[in-house]
C-alpha cells in the first residue's frame, strides 16, 4: 500500500464532491453514451441505433468513426453519403473540443483502464517494462496497410471497444480474454500500456484534436507545491511538464495533442492551479 495516496489533501481542502467533479461527470458521460446504445436492445427505447463505430441518434443524426470511413477507403470500398457526413460531424466535433476528448469522455474501455491503473496505484506495483507512446501510431499505420491489403476492416475484429459492446449484447465469450488482457498489462506490465501506448483509435484522434480550442492550462502554477499528485494520476503525464515546469516566457497551456482532457489534474490539485481554458 502506498503511503501517499494521490487527491487526499485536495479532498481535504475542496470537499469530496470538487475534488472529483471532473471525474464524476466523466463516469456520468461514459456509462450515458453506453446506456443509450443498450437502451434500444435492452428496453426497445432506441434512442441511439447502431455502435460506437457508426450510428444514428433520434432517427435522423449520424455519427460515423473517421478512422473507419478512412479504413473503408483504403480497403476500395465505396463509402455511403450517410457514413460521409456522419464522419464529418464527428471529425468537426473532435478537431474542435479535442480529439481525445473520445477516449476520457467516450470510450467506455477508459473505465477498465482507469480501473486498472487505480489498482496499480492502491498496490504500489513498479512499472515492469518500458514501451515507447509512439507504438500506437505505428499500430495505426498498420491497421490502415492491412485494410488495404484485405479489402477488409481488420481492426473491426480486434477492436476492445466493439468487442466490450458487441459482448454486452450477445455474451463476452472470447472477448474476456481480451478484457482480462488489457487489465493485466495496464496493472502488472506498463502503466497506461493500451491508452497510452497501444490503441491506435487513440492515436488516430491525438491527431484529428492536433490544433483543437478547448485546453487545460496551468494557471496558477507558481502556486504548485511539487506534491507530484497530477503527474501521478495523469493518464499522459508527459504533457504536464511543459507547461507546469517551464520558465516565465513558456506558456502554462498544455498544448500536446495526447492530453485527453480529463480534468484529473484539475480535480486533484489541491490550490487549482490547472482549470479549462481555451487555445486562444
Amino acid at each position: 500500500m502506498i503511503s501517499r495516496i494521490p487527491g487526499r489533501e485536495a479532498i481535504q481542502k475542496k470537499g469530496f464532491l470538487q475534488a472529483q467533479k471532473w471525474l464524476l461527470l466523466r463516469r456520468i458521460s461514459q456509462l450515458g453514451i453506453l446506456g443509450l446504445f443498450l437502451l434500444g436492445p435492452f428496453a426497445g427505447i432506441w434512442i441511439v441505433r447502431g455502435s460506437f463505430s457508426a450510428s444514428t441518434t433520434l432517427g435522423f443524426l449520424p455519427l460515423t468513426d473517421p478512422l473507419i470511413v478512412l479504413q473503408s477507403i483504403v480497403a476500395g470500398h465505396t463509402v455511403a453519403v450517410k457514413a460521409l457526413i456522419g464522419a464529418l460531424i464527428v471529425f468537426v466535433f473532435y478537431a474542435m473540443i479535442g480529439g481525445r476528448v473520445y477516449c476520457s469522455w467516450a470510450c467506455p474501455v477508459n473505465l477498465l483502464t482507469d480501473a486498472a491503473a487505480w489498482l496499480n496505484r492502491r498496490l504500489d506495483l513498479k512499472r515492469s517494462f518500458n514501451m515507447s507512446r509512439f507504438i500506437r501510431y505505428w499500430l495505426l499505420g498498420m491497421i490502415l496497410v492491412l485494410a488495404s491489403a484485405t479489402g477488409t476492416i481488420v481492426w473491426e475484429w480486434l477492436n476492445p471497444v466493439t468487442i466490450f459492446q458487441r459482448g454486452l449484447l450477445f455474451g463476452m465469450g472470447l472477448g474476456w480474454f481480451l478484457v482480462a488482457a488489457v487489465l493485466i498489462v495496464d496493472t502488472f506490465v506498463t502503466r497506461r500500456g493500451w491508452c497510452g501506448h497501444l490503441c491506435p483509435v487513440g492515436a488516430f484522434y491525438s491527431l484529428l484534436g492536433f490544433a483543437s480550442i478547448l485546453r487545460v492550462k496551468a494557471a496558477k502554477r507558481e502556486q504548485c507545491t511539487d506534491c507530484m499528485d497530477c503527474f501521478t494520476v495523469c493518464p499522459e503525464p508527459q504533457v504536464i511538464r511543459p507547461a507546469l515546469k517551464g520558465d516565465e516566457n513558456s506558456s502554462p497551456m498544455i498544448f500536446s495533442n495526447n492530453c485527453i482532457n480529463c480534468g484529473r489534474c484539475i480535480d486533484i490539485c489541491p490550490h487549482d492551479v490547472f482549470r479549462f481554458s481555451k487555445r486562444f
